[in-house]
């Protein structure tokens, strides 16, 4: 048996709990199936991108069972993919959760519940550790990202809320499944629009932020041209929120030179990182315009946007337009000299150093302050 932690619930005579849910657990616990259909059926939806995916498909198909009892629908790839990306983005960024909506869960036997007294609602919820005890009803694909990413969230300190009931009848499940999936309340592409807007930042540093990183979107010159995830839409492959809140930190922090110099840089600020990425790309272009290189990742993008101020501070030492394209090939081209391409290679140095935003920021900072790697 595991003991978790949970609340004691019941609506019109229906028992069930509330319970907090390790990782581990939902990854021993929880078995994943969808509806048979036939022989020839996939439970997988989706064909292999020619992108590559963060998944193990070979794997985690594997852990997905099909059967004329099941009542999930087919596993929609594209959809795991994202999730995976997004809980990569939030373990790097660790200023939102993955998970944060309850998923529901039926279990197959008996559950026994430990109130704290007599009376109480709140307990121990007793689960017995039998792998595949429990489905889901609502949350699998939330989950099966979860078990797809599972290596890199297993030793961290991650719960997972969950609704569980046990012994639920097959027909109770099966209407409570068509009850919440029949229909889906989406954002029209107008309403989206509307929100990318800046009105929907009241905060004047993430207000400047949204205004930078719509440029380096939108902008047919920027080198990150439709590469980033507005409001989580688009078909970049990074998103939005890391790279703004990257910025929302430098600007509070009134980190190019002050108050009134900060101000300042935020009506030119999208001008100098639209030719600031468009160097980036020059000084790394094997790695810019190659496919096994990790430099457009979002760590990557995220710790050239935090060193940005110190190529401000150089640029200002010589005098320069902080916006100007050359001054800014020259203030960042030792970083070709003492980092080089090779550095990005994503089976190679990036993946063995354990590359993160502070390391890279690091040695991109002190190849600005030793351009030739004297005194290091």
């Amino acid at each position: 048996m595991i003991s978790v932690a949970a609340i004691r619930m019941q609506q019109f005579g229906v028992q069930f709990y509330q319970a907090s849910l390790t990782a581990s657990d939902i990854d021993k616990l929880v078995r994943f199936e969808v509806l048979s259909y036939g022989e020839s059926g996939q439970p997988v939806r989706g064909g292999k991108k020619k992108t590559p995916s963060k998944v193990n498909w070979d794997l985690l198909e594997r852990r997905i069972a099909s059967s004329e009892k099941a009542y999930q629908r087919q596993i929609i790839r594209r959809k795991i993919d994202e999730l995976v990306q997004y809980y990569e983005q939030c373990r790097q960024a660790r200023d939102l959760p993955s998970i944060p909506g309850a998923v529901i869960i039926s279990c197959d036997e008996k559950l026994s519940f430990e109130p704290v007294e007599s009376g109480a609602v709140v307990g121990r919820l007793k689960v017995p550790e039998r792998e595949g005890i429990l489905r889901a009803i609502d949350g699998q694909h939330r989950l099966l990202a979860l078990h797809a990413d599972i290596e890199n969230i297993r030793d961290q300190d991650f719960s997972v809320p969950a609704i569980i009931f046990d012994r639920l009848p097959e027909d109770h499940i099966v209407q409570m499944f068509v009850t919440i999936n029949a229909k889906h309340t989406r954002l029209n592409s107008s309403h989206l629009v509307t929100l990318s807007g800046r009105q929907l930042y009241r905060d004047e540093s993430l207000a400047a932020a949204h205004d930078i990183v719509r440029a380096l979107n939108d902008r047919e010159d920027s080198p990150l041209y439709g590469e980033i995830k507005l409001l989580g839409v688009g078909h970049g492959r990074v998103a939005q929120a890391p790279l703004a809140q990257e910025l929302k930190k430098l600007f509070a922090a009134e980190a190019f030179g002050g108050a009134r110099k900060t101000a300042d840089f935020r009506e030119d600020g999208k001008k100098f990182y639209v030719n600031y990425f468009k160097q980036v790309a020059v000084v790394f272009g094997a790695a810019w315009n190659g496919r096994k290189y990790s430099i457009r990742s979002a760590t990557a993008l995220r710790a050239f946007i935090r060193v940005a101020p110190d190529v401000v501070r150089r640029l200002d030492q010589e005098h320069a337009d902080r916006s100007d394209f050359r001054a800014i090939g020259r203030v960042i081209a030792p970083w070709g000299r003492r980092i080089g391409d090779q550095r990005f290679e994503s089976e190679g140095a990036w993946k063995r150093s354990g590359t993160t935003v502070d390391t890279l920021a690091r040695e991109l900072k002190l190849a600005l302050e030793y351009p030739e790697g004297a005194g290091v």
